[in-house]
């Protein structure tokens, strides 16, 4: 009898312990997918302050993308520089749509983004020239995304 509730005392206890074993792991689940959260968020904005500051940083650069998106023509060789920069800048977007399908970057935040395409597209005919002509090498969901804010041209 004695054997019977000193066993029934540490079953309890074991099962006690599981329990606060899961809670325990349940938590720290919980803190790794909030430091996943953040570490998306820091590399997502490394990755465009490093595409901008390529172009600040290159005075050819800069004046090759704002007469770009200006309309102006560009010889073979700058539009090939152009076409570069403008791929990494949409591989960026790209990055941020798919970040954002995995529930790792807020509804704000991916808002502010659509608006960002949204405002440069209407105001860079080559990048919208660039999209039409470049748009089957991306992720049909991004394409679908980067279509609905291409509000002022069709391809």
């Amino acid at each position: 009898m004695k054997n019977e509730r000193v066993h029934r005392w540490l079953t309890l206890g074991a099962n006690f312990g599981v329990l606060i074993g899961i809670a325990l792991l349940l938590v720290e689940l919980n803190q790794n997918a909030t430091m996943i959260r953040a570490q998306t968020r820091s590399e997502l904005s490394t990755g465009i302050v490093d595409l901008f500051g390529i172009v600040a940083e290159n005075q050819q650069l800069a004046s090759l993308r704002r007469r770009a998106d200006a309309g102006d023509e560009l010889t073979d060789d700058e539009a090939y520089q152009y076409a570069i920069i403008t791929r990494a800048f949409f591989r960026y977007w790209e990055n941020v749509h798919y970040q954002y399908r995995q529930d790792l970057y807020d509804d704000v935040e991916f808002a502010r983004q659509r608006e960002a395409w949204k405002s440069y597209a209407a105001t860079s005919e080559a990048l919208v020239r660039f999209w039409c002509e470049h748009r089957e090498e991306f992720s049909p969901e991004f394409a679908s995304e980067f279509d609905s804010v291409v509000t002022t041209h069709t391809c």
